[in-house]
């Protein structure tokens, strides 16, 4: 099953959670609160342990109700100081719904603010990797849904301390395997703190064998001891936080790389060549974001969910952003019969997603926007350089001859100029637009094509065609090509454009080879093409390749640009400030941008 279980919850009269699964209570009602603060928080030598830092990183088996992490959370309120960012990772197999973590949480009146802030933002039930931001908090919360066993060793990060937080060894074995301890050491920093409730033999013997020295210690109420378990691995190089960032490119993918980024603390720099914002392919009157489902449950497929949903949380209470519904018709008999496995099978809730009569998705919880509003507020407070062309010096990382901790190139298509071996191609698409007398609530159709209404606009389209050359041409085919597509959608506004002026935008997307975004570090190509020329001929090769140190890249979106760009964004953040991984291990080599030129090495194309 694709979407993770819920829990087999039941209510004890005092109010007191019990997941009947595993036949244990989710914390006591009468000190909850005050265990969670003994046996985790003054356990983990908090909060002394994360003064100073510029960042510390908490890791936790069992998310639940989210009671230690708010817990954490108000401690961190009260001494984090003027520095410093708390990353709280969490691993949960059967979340609960937001309504029944509302109720949970509702018996500790004193962390009411913080729990309306967690519940606002609660997860989506959908399996990988959520991860929820506060910049005002310097907090970040990375939340892995699955089965323990499949999403830690999929997750990568270094922790400074552990909350063991699972149900009882007694009833919830997997939870405490013995096959998790040596994942729990890989992702330890050494001098890492785990602590824990139970005392069980095999909870001692596994974290001692993964390279903990262990120790019981005074337990809490009724718990007569519990452990705490110094991880005393060596160090390994890890590097520092980069601070000052410039971005080249102020479309969606640098506007969200921007946005991320700021929010995390950099000083962030923007280089754009047009003289103002939506003015190049980001800049439809309306776009329209709603998710790609494919039928498995694959690496790509959890991927393509994880973005979704990272955008729909980066781009919630922005200018130029409503909610809307996406009625979706199958363009085809193909399309038809990967719906039908979708909705047998499906990776989001019935919250999100609906079968239609007749065949078909309702999604429920699409956004629709105007770029010319969002791109501008995604921005505010940045420093961007309009009308600036950018000239980079990739050995002295800088732009225009000011260095830089950190460059991302966000340049779509202009990309494949610097990079001729990413091999990215330049679509042409072409929507129509007009205003129209009547006013109508956001409401978007699909089926291959789109036709969406807001107020008093209608945009439909597009066309997706190849492209060379600078500025598309807007061609009269395409334009008939949409009139077409407009009239097998057939929404109930179509007569009404007919009398309607009719204009016409073209931009170009740009789209790699496997129609996957290129998202990761940029690769030194000719370093690769030494180190790994045995792949021509079948002769091992290195694992890792080169990369030029200090850039990145984020693009080859295709027409998904505005589902790609805050997921890559957050995934950059991560790996120029060495943070916990947005999502799982698996999805790096989808996006990874030296994948196309070892592919064209092993076919012997370069």
């Amino acid at each position: 099953m694709r979407l993770p279980p819920r829990p087999d919850l039941s209510w004890k009269e005092d109010g007191t959670p019990v997941n009947e699964r595993v036949g244990d209570i989710y914390y006591s009602v009468e000190d909850g609160l005050e265990e969670t603060r003994a046996i985790f928080l003054k356990a983990c030598g908090l909060p002394e342990r994360w003064q100073g830092r510029d960042s510390f990183t908490v890791a936790e088996l069992g998310f639940g109700t989210g009671l230690n992490f708010l817990a954490l959370w108000q401690l961190w309120r009260k001494a984090r100081g003027d520095q410093g960012w708390l990353h709280f990772v969490s691993f949960e197999g059967f979340p609960l719904d937001v309504g029944d973590a509302e109720q949970a949480l509702s018996v500790w009146p004193e962390l009411g603010e913080l729990v309306r802030e967690l519940i606002a933002k609660w997860p989506d039930r959908a399996k990988g990797v959520h991860q929820v931001v506060w910049p005002d908090e310097r907090l970040t919360l990375t939340l892995h849904l699955g089965l323990i066993e499949e999403t830690l060793p999929q997750a990568q990060f270094k922790a400074d301390a552990w909350f063991l937080d699972g149900f009882s060894p007694a009833k919830n074995e997997a939870m405490w395997d013995e096959g998790l301890w040596p994942q729990i050491a890989a992702r330890s920093s050494p001098g890492a703190v785990a602590a824990t409730f139970t005392v069980a033999g095999a909870v001692r013997r596994g974290l001692t064998a993964a390279g903990f020295a262990v120790t019981k210690q005074p337990g809490h109420g009724r718990k007569r001891e519990r452990l705490e378990a110094i991880f005393l691995g060596e160090a390994d190089a890890r590097p520092h936080g980069q601070n000052r960032i410039a971005i080249i490119g102020a479309g969606i993918s640098g506007a969200s790389l921007a946005r991320v980024l700021s929010d995390r603390g950099a000083s962030v720099t923007v280089y754009e060549q047009a003289d103002g914002p939506a003015q190049g392919t980001s800049g439809n009157p309306i776009g329209l974001l709603m998710p790609r489902l494919d039928a498995g449950d694959t690496a790509q497929a959890r991927f393509l969910v994880e973005a979704y949903n990272a955008a729909r949380a980066l781009y919630r209470g922005y200018a130029g952003v409503e909610d809307t519904e996406v009625v979706q018709r199958p363009k085809d008999e193909q399309e038809a019969r990967r719906i039908e496995k979708v909705l047998a099978d499906p990776p989001l809730g019935l919250e999100d997603l609906e079968a239609l009569p007749g065949g078909g998705l309702l999604h429920k919880r699409a956004m629709m926007f105007r770029p010319a509003r969002l791109l501008p507020a995604l921005l505010e407070g940045i420093d961007v350089r309009w009308g600036s062309e950018a000239e980079i010096d990739p050995a002295a990382r800088s732009v225009n001859g000011e260095v830089y901790d950190a460059i991302v190139l966000a340049t779509g298509w202009h990309m494949e100029t610097m990079i001729p071996a990413l091999r990215l191609k330049g679509r042409a698409g072409q929507v129509e637009f007009s205003e129209v007398d009547v006013d109508a609530p956001p409401s978007a159709m699909a089926s291959g094509h789109y036709a969406l209404a807001s107020g008093r606009e209608r945009v439909w389209g597009a066309t997706y065609r190849d492209h060379e050359g600078d500025v598309p041409a807007i061609l009269e085919a395409d334009r008939e090509t949409n009139a077409a597509s407009l009239a097998a959608l057939n929404p109930y506004w179509r007569q009404s454009v007919a009398a309607a002026q009719v204009r016409s935008r073209a931009g170009v997307r740009a789209t790699s080879p496997d129609r996957l975004p290129i998202i990761g570090a940029m690769p030194d190509v000719e370093m690769i093409l030494k180190s790994h020329a045995g792949l021509r001929t079948g002769i091992a090769v290195p694992e890792e390749t080169a990369i030029v140190s200090g850039l990145y890249l984020a693009g080859g979106y295709g027409s998904r640009g505005f589902t790609f760009g805050p997921w890559a964004a957050r995934l950059i953040s991560a790996l120029i400030h060495d943070d916990p991984l947005p999502t799982q291990l698996a999805a790096l080599p989808l996006v990874n941008p030296a994948r196309q030129i070892l592919r064209d090495l092993k076919r012997r194309l370069i």
